[in-house]
């Protein structure tokens, strides 16, 4: 067994072999740009960014390619989506509804917004860290344009009820924006209940730098402002030259994620689920973050009271793991997908974020059982796990 044991997953996922070769020509052979339409190299780049264009639409089950903006990732997708929508609509009304525990590409443009006078509406959720459908329908009002809400959690995995949210927003007139970022390849996920959706390629065995904003064309067509000005590619909704490998790595990596999902999914549930028996088994004060709800089936969110999650992490040589979103550890904040579960700081902070991908095996998953058991019990009291 190699060390280290990455289970990192939701951070970063490696790039599939596969999805490298498919890239490799558009580094050092077909290094055209799209937007060059006047020799072979511009029209060959430009072919290989349709057939990506083509290749997420038809991941996503969306009718018409011309609904999906390539971007540089789910970051700028969610901005360009919900800023977009929001200056666009602002004749109509400045309203905004979102959720707590979104990502904090979501949460930081709703920020953003509120500095130029849009109202924001940030719902709560249970204790399993899920949205009532009902609280989004009831924070709706005349001047409600966009409802965001992610189609599951980064750091917990759990799953809201897309299907239901849209069905509430169908008798008003706001959009629905999802962002599918950690669903994508692990759960099935499509158009049929959102107006928006982003995603990136780096969750799903693609290069970084690679993500799309699909924007329905029925209901009516979604508008959007851009947010890079340019040279009018992508349709005028966003500027400046595609990156051509990243794009080409995020269709193969999206082809790829559809032929292997289900047995992906199938066996990182049983993984996981072995991972969190033998938690809960040997160590007493252990809490599942969203263990009751629906979650995605490579994301174990665990609470280890007594302890700080850096401690454990320390002590478990060769082992990469997170304490949530990558971006939040980054901030050194407690978690706020936690806190909005209800969880206090001190529990926040004694909280590790297990994500499996497809290479993990059942001997990785065994090690890391281990080296979790005897790290908790070495840094708890005695009284603690007597």
């Amino acid at each position: 067994m190699d060390l280290p044991i990455y289970l990192d997953y939701n951070a970063t996922t490696p790039v599939d072999e596969r999805v490298f070769e498919r890239m490799r020509p558009y580094f050092t052979e077909q290094y055209g740009n799209a937007s060059s339409q006047g020799h072979a190299l511009g029209w060959a780049a430009d072919e290989a960014v349709e057939q990506a264009r083509e290749q997420t639409a038809a991941f996503l089950e969306a009718d018409d390619p011309r609904t999906v903006t390539l971007t540089s990732g789910a970051t700028e997708a969610l901005n360009l989506g919900i800023k977009g929508v929001a200056r666009a609509y602002a004749r109509s009304g400045k309203h905004l509804v979102t959720v707590r525990t979104e990502h904090k590409a979501v949460l930081g443009a709703h920020e953003a917004l509120e500095h130029e006078g849009f109202d924001v509406t940030r719902l709560p959720v249970d204790e399993n860290g899920r949205v009532d459908p009902a609280d989004v329908e009831h924070a709706l009002t005349d001047d409600t344009t966009l409802v965001s809400v992610m189609w599951s959690n980064n750091e917990t995995g759990v799953l809201h009820p897309i299907p239901a949210i849209y069905d509430r927003l169908q008798a008003h007139d706001a959009l629905l924006l999802t962002d599918a970022t950690q669903a994508i390849g692990k759960v099935p996920v499509g158009t049929e209940h959102c107006d928006l959706l982003a995603l990136s390629g780096h969750k799903v065995y693609g290069p970084k730098g690679g993500g799309a904003l699909y924007a329905s064309r029925r209901r009516p067509r979604v508008r959007l402002v851009p947010l890079i000005d340019g040279g009018g590619q992508e349709a005028g909704r966003r500027g400046g030259t595609l990156n051509t490998p990243a794009i080409v790595g995020l269709g193969a990596a999206l082809e790829t994620a559809s032929e292997e999902r289900e047995d992906d999914a199938q066996r990182l549930t049983a993984l996981r689920d072995e991972f969190e028996q033998r938690l809960t088994g040997a160590l007493p004060d252990v809490q599942v973050n969203g263990g009751e709800a629906e979650r995605l089936p490579n994301t174990s969110n665990v609470t280890f009271r007594g302890l700080t999650a850096d401690d454990l992490m320390t002590r478990m040589r060769g082992v990469a793991v997170s304490t949530g979103s990558a971006c939040q550890s980054a901030a050194g904040e407690p978690s706020h997908v936690l806190k909005a579960h209800g969880l206090s700081d001190e529990e926040a902070r004694a909280t590790v974020r297990f994500s499996l991908g497809r290479p993990t095996t059942e001997e990785e998953i065994s090690h890391v059982a281990d080296q979790v058991v005897e790290g908790v019990q070495a840094l708890r009291p005695a009284s603690a796990h007597a």
